[in-house]
């Protein structure tokens, strides 16, 4: 990652203030796809995340390489296995009769409200459209949220400094609502929109920047200017 005063010296220098606090996140889960006629009248955006080559390069020594390698030391020990012990009766499933059913009818945690018409829903139909780094820097001040991000396919987004602005929101237009204290690793937070409509982030960067962060956004609490 960028040492944090060079960081602090380009946050100065896209909002023309000091900070209060930032943290590096990012969307914890992926983009739920939105209806047809939704996503073209938006402009048909990407809903996930861009790649640096070198992301493609080691896919693909992950699946020609070292797979082929793991599977034939599988195959090595199961033939080991099978000639030392003798060939073992066929494993019964101790899934229970409805376990299948209630794991298909689990949902998965969402990461917005649903509304795609709303603030939240709009905002991420943009999201990767505006940078394709999944990492976003999200910026406090004493009356703006910002979202800012490096314009560029970067292989450690964080550790650029050429990040710029995605988007900006007044205290009457949004706040955060977070908690102090959160385990680390797990630490969320969400943005509050004045329609009602919010966006989940997480997998916050930077243990003193998120601590920060978290605990200068609760100090101040749900609805209060940021």
């Amino acid at each position: 990652m960028a040492k944090r005063s060079v960081q602090r010296r380009r946050a100065k220098k896209i909002l023309g203030e000091e900070p209060v606090a930032l943290v590096w996140c990012e969307i914890p889960r992926t983009i739920p796809k939105p209806p047809k006629e939704v996503h073209r009248a938006a402009g048909k955006g990407r809903l996930s995340p861009g790649h640096h080559w070198l992301f493609y390069v080691g896919v693909v020594v992950f699946f020609f390489v070292f797979i082929p390698m793991f599977l034939l030391d599988q195959l090595s020990k199961k033939i080991d296995s099978d000639l030392g012990a003798g060939t073992s009766p066929e494993r019964t499933s101790r899934r229970g009769p409805g376990t299948s059913a209630a794991m298909s009818n689990r949902r998965a945690p969402e990461i917005f409200d649903g509304d795609w018409d709303l603030t939240a829903g709009r905002l991420l139909l943009g999201w990767y459209g505006r940078s394709p780094n999944p990492k976003r820097l999200v910026l406090l001040t004493r009356d703006r949220i910002c979202l800012a991000a490096s314009p560029g396919r970067r292989l450690s987004p964080t550790k650029a400094a050429d990040f710029r602005l995605t988007a900006e929101f007044s205290s009457h237009e949004a706040h955060i609502e977070a908690e102090s204290g959160q385990p680390r690793g797990f630490a969320t937070f969400r943005l509050r929109f004045a329609d009602g409509s919010w966006l989940e982030l997480g997998r916050l960067a930077g243990p003193k920047d998120a601590d920060h962060f978290l605990n200068t956004a609760a100090r101040r609490g749900s609805g209060h200017a940021l």
